[in-house]
């Protein structure tokens, strides 16, 4: 888990219709997730003859939360899960997904990964309609649109109001019925159909399949909605068609490396990027250590290219947990080393190029510099895989404000002064996106260069 220096994940949903282990699939799905966030997780199932739903969920990780006792009291074979890290809404189990409610046509449940930009517009309005909300998140909001009846009685899903939705949102439905898998219409974040046997499952990572043993069936397209029933799996457009706009920064940190976004493995993009950025702003060094874990595949790329020695000089502690008793002024970087110690035999004397993915704040990346300064490296070259962040981001992504984001703040000549580095280089935009294989015009750009896919509401 990286230090709060960095981007906050957003979130993952998991879904499975027809399986008869279907929560326990789902906290095996979630469990592959929990790089999307490490805040809160849940579980709804439901056994599909009308009696209530099962919900188990809580806060802290996959692992600490379902036991097996509480995945024996979620029967049924439809169910649906989320990780969460919160970009709107403050951290409380009330806010921890999945969010459910009985309406006049039936139970129903949604797992949400996004950030709407209208939530605060769409959530005055339903107050003044009547609505009751108990918790500050931007998902309830959809569930409290999902209330309307749906017009097409075989559905028990309202598309009609979901289309007053604006911004980020991959969205898992379940009602009594059926279950749905939604994207925005520009598709910010990912979510893919995949298929176990005779079961179907939704999943925000193709990762989560490989667990499972399922197999990919497809991407859900932007402004898609996938629905899964006895009947079978029908696909419906019912929004106005926009720009596509997928989150680029997926493939730089979010997404796990053995995952497939838009049919392009992560991994493989990462290492694409290491070597543009190599190409890009070449040096003559000793070594090359990344900062583990999403920097590692950039860095493999980066040594690859130059032809210098890789090292894995920074060890990664797998086993910190989101808390723990902060220490005292004694230990004044601990948040840094409690997660990443540095090895200094494999630097000592050396010309070092660090590799990172982003560089956010920059304070983290500052106290480790510090620390290859003191354990004897002779030249710290800095090196990150995609351009400047210089932009917040409205549609899940936790970026803080602009005036805290330091290449926003700071040249790039202060911010070399800042980090104390012989040299920095950043990843252009091209580079970023030859890597990915993709178009650049498919690409949500926004955190780089300031320009909107939607009009903003700050």
């Amino acid at each position: 888990m990286k230090p709060s220096n960095y981007p906050s994940h957003e979130c993952g949903v998991f879904g499975v219709y027809g399986h008869p282990q279907a929560a326990l699939l789902t906290s095996y799905g979630l469990f592959a997730l929990q790089h999307r966030g490490q805040e809160s997780a849940g579980i709804i199932s439901h056994d599909g003859d009308g009696s209530p739903f099962h919900l188990f969920k809580g806060m802290g990780l996959v692992s600490q939360l379902f036991q097996e006792q509480d995945l024996a009291k979620l029967t049924g074979p439809y169910a649906i899960g989320h990780v969460r890290y919160s970009t709107t809404g403050s951290s409380t189990l009330l806010n921890a997904q999945p969010l459910s409610a009985t309406t006049a046509h039936g139970q129903i449940a949604i797992a949400h990964n996004g950030n709407l930009i209208n939530a605060e517009a769409l959530r005055a309005e339903l107050i003044q309609k009547g609505a009751l909300f108990q918790a500050t998140s931007d998902s309830e909001i959809i569930l409290q649109l999902l209330a309307k009846p749906p017009s097409n009685k075989e559905s028990s899903v309202s598309m009609e109001s979901l289309q007053q939705l604006e911004g980020a949102f991959s969205l898992i439905i379940i009602g009594e019925k059926e279950m749905v898998g939604l994207r925005d219409p520009h598709g910010f974040r990912p979510l893919s159909l995949g298929k176990l046997d005779d079961a179907w499952v939704i999943s925000s990572e193709t990762c989560a399949f490989d667990l499972i043993g399922a197999t990919f069936v497809r991407d859900v397209e932007p402004g898609e909605a996938v629905f899964i029933s006895a009947a079978g799996v029908r696909s419906e457009f019912p929004f106005q068609k926009k720009k596509e706009a997928f989150c680029i920064f997926e493939y730089v940190y979010f997404a796990r490396p053995d995952s497939n976004l838009r049919k392009k493995n992560v991994s493989q993009a990462r290492i694409r990027m290491g070597q543009e950025l190599a190409r890009l702003h070449p040096v003559e060094a000793d070594c090359v250590i990344p900062v583990p874990d999403s920097g590692i595949y950039a860095a493999l790329g980066f040594a690859e290219e130059l032809k210098i020695p890789y090292q894995a000089a920074f060890v990664r502690n797998h086993y910190v947990g989101r808390t723990f008793i902060q220490p005292t002024q004694l230990i004044r970087d601990f948040n840094v080393r409690v997660k990443l110690n540095l090895v200094p035999e494999a630097i000592q004397g050396k010309r070092v190029v660090i590799v990172d993915d982003s560089v956010v704040r920059g304070t983290t990346a500052r106290t480790r510099i510090v620390n290859l300064r003191k354990a004897g490296a002779k030249e710290v070259h800095l090196r990150i895989s995609c351009p400047p962040h210089r932009h917040p981001c409205y549609y899940g992504i936790d970026f803080p404000d602009p005036k805290e984001l330091i290449a926003n703040q700071y040249s790039l000549e202060e911010m070399k002064a800042y980090l104390n580095v012989d040299s920095i280089g950043y990843l252009d935009i091209p580079g970023m996106v030859r890597a990915t294989e993709c178009d650049e015009q498919s690409f949500c750009l926004a955190c780089f260069t300031g320009k909107y896919p939607t009009p903003q509401q700050t």
